[in-house]
């Protein structure tokens, strides 16, 4: 018991006197690397998006190209993650009639945020393309725009907002406070908790893994006593399994993102 301790008030002044660099929210504004005082100045993490979407289109490209009638493994698991996207996803809660057209969009964005997710445990990368809210705010205002489209088409401009801002069952002097919510409900509310919630998640899984790692690496290499180093094998331990869990995450952050973009989208087309 005295030797845990004794190992415990080690590991605390060890820290407190020269503690392992860990991250911090300055990663996610990293320094410019290329293109230096142009319009095209980038970064880190957009030279992460450039390589990754460049990825997703070769991947795409080259198992169209080589498509074949019995399809092998790699280009069954493909075609296995396209038919999951258009059928779990569009068909079910837009259905297929109304969907169809929706298709492109909805996989496209399920795709591209899952591999921009994933970079973040990709060795080189290090950093999930959607934790700065650039990329998370861009697709909330995709899913907004075709959100505003659809009702419109469906109901026209003033049938839309009627429906919206106006609830059905409502007696009128509610609408005196319930309308300007609504408005703001559809106008900003919607979008910034799509965005927030996936920027939120990728940059807490990237700080949890990056300081497990960055605390096994301290207690591993620099620290000298044989019982530090178990404690930096506890440390990678616990980063592993996190690691194990944002792979998970970055999955399902893709499939909730695209879930609620097909809910909103039904939502506004209206009963069929």
């Amino acid at each position: 018991m005295n030797g845990l301790l004794n190992a415990a008030a080690f590991s605390a002044r060890v820290l407190a006197e020269r503690g392992p660099e860990l991250p911090s929210l300055k990663d996610f504004l990293p320094p410019v690397i290329l293109f230096q005082g142009t319009p095209f100045a980038m970064n880190r993490i957009i030279l992460v998006r450039v390589v990754a979407t460049a990825l997703i289109l070769l991947v795409l490209g080259l198992t169209a190209a080589r498509a074949k009638v019995v399809p092998g493994r790699w280009q069954g698991a493909v075609e296995f993650l396209l038919e999951f996207v258009r059928n779990n996803i569009v068909y079910a809660i837009i259905g297929e009639l109304r969907g169809k057209k929706y298709v492109p969009m909805i996989t496209t964005m399920f795709l591209t945020i899952l591999v921009f997710n994933l970079c973040g445990i990709i060795p080189g990368a290090n950093i999930a393309a959607t934790a700065t809210i650039a990329m998370p705010l861009v697709f909330a205002l995709w899913t907004a725009i075709q959100y505003w489209a659809a009702g419109i088409s469906s109901h026209g401009l003033g049938g839309f907002l009627k429906e919206e801002l106006f609830p059905a069952g409502v007696p009128w002097p509610v609408y005196i406070l319930l309308t300007p919510i609504q408005l703001l409900e559809i106008v900003i509310i919607r979008p910034f908790s799509l965005t927030l919630r996936l920027f939120a998640n990728m940059i807490s899984g990237h700080l949890l893994v990056a300081i497990t790692l960055a605390m096994s690496n301290f207690y591993i290499i620099e620290a000298q006593q044989a019982a530090m180093k178990g404690v930096g094998v506890i440390w990678f331990v616990g980063g592993f399994a996190l690691t194990a869990f944002e792979i998970f995450v970055a999955a399902l952050q893709a499939f909730i993102f695209c879930i609620l973009s097909c809910v909103y989208i039904n939502q506004s087309l209206g009963e069929e």
